[in-house]
């Protein structure tokens, strides 16, 4: 059983992940709960671990995962609960899944030369996707480290030549360098943000640019 701001925080937790691809910051997460302090959220994710919903992975930026989502149930004869506690049934560890292409590597760093020919496919889980086209690359380079997006994982990008101002898209510059940042639109040029003070902001004439697809999700493996 959950109290009812642990069942909050997990329904937060998972669909800022399924919207994003990575983890809410602790400040987001205090904001969204209407709490005070960052300790509070500390005592909330702490509680959600010990009872199996949820799972931190220390050393790393943003890094939770959510290994079991409660759902409200309804019409169900039990014996009523506390006001502040919620019964929960879990998902199945056997979620549907979808293939799409895997095109290489994409720079989280300085830009590498895009992959356009497909060398495998790859099963991710159903609820990454949504209508339109999807593909996968794997990230080299840790310059999105501070949005989650570590080198090594797996992102899942959504095939559209569009983009708002503060998506993370995948960049194509000059038609032969590509690239994983965050767009900033500033009048006729284009601003390319790390998510990591390493790295300095790219801003370039927008004819310059391509958009190749949004962010949609992320997959890491340990």
């Amino acid at each position: 059983m959950l109290t009812r701001k642990q069942y909050a925080l997990l329904q937060f937790i998972d669909s800022y992940l399924k919207k994003t691809g990575f983890s809410p910051s602790f400040d987001e997460m205090k904001t969204a709960m209407g709490l005070r302090s960052k300790s509070g959220i500390h005592r909330l994710i702490s509680g959600l671990e010990e009872r199996g919903f949820l799972k931190r992975h220390h050393h790393r930026a943003r890094a939770l995962e959510v290994l079991q989502r409660p759902e409200m149930l309804a019409n169900e004869a039990e014996e009523p609960l506390p006001h502040n506690v919620v019964r929960g049934k879990f998902s199945s560890p056997q979620a549907p899944s979808c293939k799409v292409p895997l095109y290489g590597r994409i720079a989280a760093g300085l830009p590498i030369m895009a992959m356009p020919e497909t060398l495998s496919y790859i099963d991710i889980p159903s609820d990454l996707t949504g209508s339109g086209e999807y593909y996968a690359l794997e990230v080299a380079g840790d310059s999105m480290i501070n949005d989650g997006i570590l080198d090594g994982d797996t992102v899942v990008i959504r095939r559209t030549e569009h983009a708002e101002s503060g998506q993370i898209i995948v960049a194509l510059i000059d038609e032969n360098e590509v690239t994983l940042k965050r767009l900033r639109r500033k009048g006729k040029t284009i601003a390319l943000e790390a998510a990591n003070p390493s790295y300095e902001t790219r801003i370039i004439p927008a004819e310059r640019l391509r958009i190749q697809g949004t962010l949609a999700g992320l997959i890491r493996r340990y």
